[in-house]
């Protein structure tokens, strides 16, 4: 049996996955925002919502080349 190859890491890859979930989050509150009144406000709150989320699912995808 041969070993697994590694998997490559992807910078282009991995920013693009972060750019856009932060940019779906931002859309989301967005959305929501405008909805209660505040399309500012909620721009912003799905930018500090959007951006853990996107390192987490940055992480989940790339964690194996990291061992």
């Amino acid at each position: 049996m041969e070993p697994q190859p590694r998997s490559q890491f992807q910078p282009a890859g991995a920013g693009a996955l972060l750019a856009g979930t932060t940019a779906a989050g931002v859309g989301v509150g967005a959305l929501l925002g405008w909805a209660v009144g505040s399309t500012g406000i909620g721009a912003l709150a799905g930018a500090v919502a959007g951006i853990p989320a996107g390192v987490f699912v940055v992480y989940r995808r790339y964690r194996g080349y990291f061992t």
